[in-house]
């Protein structure tokens, strides 16, 4: 894929991840994968992220810079949104959270086959305790 395609790819697979379009996982994400270095599965992903939107009904991605090396992409996100059940072992405060998400991902074949993300622990726990 060009670096335009990868661009308009991943915008596509936000957009569906904000509209909770979950179903549609299989048009970005092969069936075998490999999450945060360890061999996984698109079904794992999509129980993980309806586990996220279980839990912050109004998890928002935002992309807010992207770059491309290749057939790998790499992302800085901001996930913001207010939990309204424990999630990560904390009980909601009723006030938002903003977490910062560094991502990589490797596309073969029109999808992702390689997924991992960071995130900032400390601050989100902070925000998570209120």
């Amino acid at each position: 894929m060009s670096d335009t395609n990868l661009r308009d790819f991943y915008e596509r697979y936000v957009e569906a991840l904000n509209a909770r379009e979950f179903d549609r996982m299989d048009e970005f994400v092969h069936e075998s994968i490999v999450m945060h270095s360890e061999p996984s599965s698109r079904e794992a992903l999509v129980a993980q992220l309806n586990s996220i939107v279980d839990a912050v009904p109004d998890f928002h991605w935002e992309v807010q810079e992207f770059a491309v090396n290749g057939d790998s992409i790499a992302v800085r996100a901001i996930n913001t949104g207010t939990p309204t059940k424990e999630w990560l072992g904390a009980a909601p405060t009723g006030k938002p959270i903003e977490i910062v998400e560094y991502a990589i991902y490797r596309v073969r074949d029109g999808k992702f086959l390689h997924m991992s993300a960071v995130h900032d622990a400390e601050a989100m726990r902070k925000q998570l305790a209120g």
